[in-house]
């Protein structure tokens, strides 16, 4: 009998032990989608997704990208996350990494492509696709260059993606001179985008695959777990609010209603949507980076000089002008990209500040008037009428008795 139980507890124990092996081996796999348009939110979903995965000690965090690009300073953020962390990354460009995609891409130790994608043509362009200053490109081109460098890829072939005006012959690929004929962005007045087969040759992909599977096997990956993360609605809402119209809509609605409650009586529906608004706007903007602390002081300077001239000074002077002024440059600001940026750029963000103060002011009439012609309003306010007139009558009743 003890003999049988010593057999039952060895095979016990070596069960026990055998699945701690095997689950030891397993290999922790997270997959992060960063698709579409880069604007940002995505960020805060690359973040999220790279602490979770350290804090879960993940082996490796698979970038899956399908982009033709988006907003230069969301995917600098995104960059610095993966260039921050200490897990293996790698960029799997399933079907295209173009513009800012390719930054993303290059920020990763290792990238892997789908049969048929592409990956560059990265020079800094505005919403209308026009090429955006020197100064914008200059720092574009660098960046490009130095995220290749630091996950070992040519730095020459990353700056041809941002600058048509580089040239080359040669290219020295892992330690090889090669030379180059069949990239057309070689030439001058060309910028560089490459086929899955000429990324293989020139040293910027590191293979070929067609699914997550498929890529964990290239690596040697066979035993794993994949966590597959999503954007949760929090993120989802912050690239609604980080939209610029919807920012600039946000702000000027905010604005006007503050102001006009400020100089009416009592607090009422102006104020409450006033608050609201600039809350959303400069919420969303403080949490993407988008508005700094600066930005904000302006903004809350120019509300304190308004409660000023509210509170302290009857009438509208100096105080309430500077208070508009300085309030309206704060929400100006926040239209400005947080990286090196030529001319053209605050020409456009002044243009559509200009747009959105006029829409808003247009919105925010039109909307005190279809609330003002409500049925809930209206007797709303017949409601408090007759609570004045009773009390009115209350207070005459008082006297006469």
């Amino acid at each position: 009998m003890k003999t049988k139980l010593k057999y039952i507890t060895i095979l016990i124990a070596f069960l026990f032990f055998g699945s701690s092996i095997a689950d030891e081996s397993q290999k922790n796999i997270y997959v992060v989608p960063i698709q579409d348009v880069i604007d940002l939110g995505i960020p805060g979903l690359v973040n999220r997704s790279i602490d979770l995965a350290e804090d879960k000690n993940a082996d490796l965090i698979i970038f899956d990208i399908d982009t033709f690009g988006g907003r230069v300073d969301a995917a600098t953020q995104i960059k610095d996350a993966i260039s921050g962390t200490d897990i293996l990354t790698v960029g799997f460009i399933n079907r295209r990494a173009i513009s800012a995609g390719s930054l993303i891409a290059l920020s990763c130790d290792k990238i892997y492509m789908t049969e048929g994608a592409t990956i560059g043509a990265t020079s800094v362009v505005d919403m209308s696709g026009t090429k955006q200053s020197e100064k914008s490109q200059s720092y574009m081109r660098e960046e490009m260059a130095a995220t290749a460098e630091k996950s070992g890829k040519n730095p020459d072939i990353a700056r041809g993606m941002v600058d048509e005006e580089l040239s080359f012959e040669y290219l020295v690929v892992d330690g090889d001179s090669l030379k180059v004929e069949d990239i057309e962005g070689r030439k001058e007045g060309k910028l560089i985008t490459l086929t899955t087969e000429l990324a293989l040759k020139y040293g910027i992909s590191d293979g070929k695959s067609e699914t997550v599977e498929e890529l964990l096997l290239e690596l040697g990956i066979d035993n794993y777990n994949i966590t597959r993360l999503n954007e949760n609605w929090s993120e989802n809402l912050v690239r609604v609010l980080t939209n610029p119209t919807v920012s600039s809509l946000l702000t000027t609605f905010g604005t006007i209603g503050i102001i006009s409650e400020l100089y009416s009586a009592g607090w009422g529906i102006g104020g409450t949507i006033g608050i609201i608004c600039l809350t959303l706007a400069l919420g969303a903007g403080y949490i993407t980076q988008l508005a700094s602390s600066t930005d904000l002081l302006v903004i809350l300077g120019g509300l304190f000089l308004l409660v000023i001239e509210f509170v302290a000074i009857p009438g509208f002077g100096v105080f309430g002008l500077v208070g508009i002024v300085v309030l309206f440059y704060g929400i100006y600001l926040l239209l400005i990209p947080d990286i090196p940026v030529g001319p053209e750029v605050y020409s456009e963000a002044l243009d559509g500040f200009s747009w959105a103060i006029v829409v808003g002011i247009i919105g925010m009439i039109f909307l005190l008037r279809l609330i003002g012609q409500s049925a809930f309003f209206q007797k709303l306010v017949s409601t408090e009428s007759n609570k004045t007139t009773l009390k009115k009558n209350y207070k005459n009743r008082s006297k006469v008795e």
